[in-house]
């Protein structure tokens, strides 16, 4: 390793490599604040510019530098403007943007920095000291496996629900699975509930439903409630951290980083479904006082998405690079760009291409700290767009809304479907329901169903729960998710009516 790690470190610290490292993060940052241009999109339409340089240690760094820079970007859109950048920095909006509207962008955007920073790096870390084990676990995991990964995911709903509004997230979570289902089916290749419109044949787009759910419905809430027209939202102060914040977020982000590394390590899991169990996860475990301010612009809340998707980020190359298995539609990019150099990644890309491997993992320290130092600086002057009048900020919103949903897919039907969809979440929004566990129950559903379909082929029944002991390790897990918090509700309840007796 000591010998890969000096290959690695002379290779990434060449000056055409720094460059492709600097270039990757601040092509990745821009790309990553603008809603609805995903690092997939870049990567792909850069592709053409990594092979025609030859060498792929160079080409590879680059593309990299541009996958996390994006996610490291992304959340500046969540916390500033409610529209994620990338589907990755969903969760962060649940409070990073609260604490824009209170004042707090400018330390909201510190604590993601920071956040990022710390999961991409610990996350590098783990990659280069755990890659080749890991590697092994990621192929215990089959279809059935990911089936109850995804329950436990949905089980944990309950964590992006208020006081007193489980059964409204339950409802949302239930509306958003339904929605999984338009298009094509896991089972057969028949459209499913599309009306016989042709554009919904692949069914919604993700980035079209997320802007609907959160961007637009924000814009349209600063038109109706003229009198938050002139709010304090443009203020610019507290971008420091104090000690007894970073004594507070420090946990979460060790906790995070090791959460999100492996979660980043099994494919098809990836930075989101990492950012939603991070946050899912940081809430069950916060004390009754710091619940309550979940949502509302907690640092916790804003602080674990963040790091666990960088971390994510970072542990999906791990299948990428030992076992030449894409985690994700951004890997799988990357992928065929290795291939179109003439690279094979797999279990003997270490001995045969140590340079390349251990390159890339030595850009990635580099990499985070170049995107601190870049962001940092930067924070006073991104935080005063929150400065711009709402009567310009409004028309703002609205076009890379618009944009973001129309670049995603390509086609004019996505802006009826994201206006559409925009204003029932309005709507949803006034009567109080949480419009998070619909977007959960989206994304989770169709990965649900198309691994539950495969394990049910290959099992030719339900049997996949008794015969594997890991599905049914998790499945449990699941269950004690739903069951722990109403158990502990019951005797939270049941304490207070004894001490009120007792009275």
């Amino acid at each position: 390793m000591l010998e890969g790690l000096l290959i690695g470190l002379q290779t990434a610290l060449s000056f055409q490599n720094l460059i492709m490292v600097i270039a990757g993060c601040l092509i990745g940052t821009f790309i990553g604040m603008l809603p609805g241009l995903g690092p997939m999109s870049i990567i792909a339409i850069m592709i053409p510019v990594a092979i025609s340089m030859g060498d792929p240690s160079a080409a590879l760094i680059l593309l990299a530098g541009v996958y996390y820079g994006a996610i490291f970007g992304g959340s500046t859109s969540s916390i500033l403007l409610n529209a994620p950048g990338v589907a990755g920095t969903v969760a962060s909006s649940f409070d990073g943007y609260p604490m824009a509207r209170k004042g707090q962008a400018g330390k909201a955007l510190t604590i993601a920095a920071i956040a990022s920073f710390a999961g991409g790096t610990l996350g590098a870390v783990l990659l280069m000291i755990f890659a080749p084990a890991l590697s092994s676990v990621a192929l215990l995991f089959h279809s059935a496996e990911y089936f109850a990964l995804m329950v436990v995911g949905l089980s944990a709903i309950a964590a992006f629900a208020g006081t007193g509004q489980v059964a409204k997230a339950l409802l949302m979570t239930l509306v958003g699975l339904i929605m999984a289902t338009v298009g094509e089916g896991a089972l057969f290749n028949m459209p499913r509930f599309t009306m016989g419109i042709m554009d919904l044949q692949s069914g919604f787009g993700f980035i079209t439903l997320a802007m609907a759910m959160f961007a637009l419905p924000e814009a349209l809430f600063l038109v109706l409630k003229k009198k938050e027209m002139s709010g304090d939202g443009g203020k610019i102060e507290n971008l420091r951290i104090t000690r007894k914040e970073g004594k507070a977020i420090a946990p979460v982000i060790g906790r995070q980083s090791l959460q999100g590394f492996f979660i980043g390590v099994l494919p098809g899991a990836g930075a989101t479904i990492a950012s939603f169990l991070g946050y899912a996860v940081e809430r069950n475990l916060a004390t009754k006082e710091e619940q309550a301010e979940f949502g509302k612009g907690s640092i916790k809340g804003l602080a674990a998405p963040e790091t666990a998707n960088n971390a994510a980020c970072t542990g999906s190359f791990v299948p990428l690079l030992t076992l030449g298995i894409p985690g994700s539609g951004t890997t799988a990019i990357l992928l065929g760009a290795l291939i179109a150099l003439n690279v094979t990644p797999g279990p003997r890309l270490m001995i045969d291409e140590p340079q390349v491997f251990w390159a890339v993992i030595m850009s990635m320290f580099i990499g985070n700290l170049v995107l601190l130092v870049l962001n940092l600086p930067l924070i006073p002057y991104i935080a005063k767009v929150l400065s711009i009048p709402r009567n310009y900020l409004i028309p703002f919103i609205l076009f890379f809304t618009l944009m973001g949903a129309y670049i995603g897919q390509n086609n004019a039907t996505e802006l009826l479907i994201l206006v559409g969809f925009g204003v029932c979440a309005t709507a949803l929004k006034f009567a109080d329901y949480p419009l998070a566990p619909l977007l959960i129950g989206f994304i989770l559903g169709r990965m649900m169903e198309d691994n539950f379909a495969r394990s049910m082929q290959l099992y030719d029944g339900m049997s996949f729960i008794i015969d594997r002991p890991m599905t049914l390790a998790l499945l449990v897990i699941a269950a004690l998710l739903v069951v722990l918090p109403s158990y502990r509700a019951r005797r939270a309840a049941a304490r207070a009516r004894g001490v009120s007796e007792g009275d």
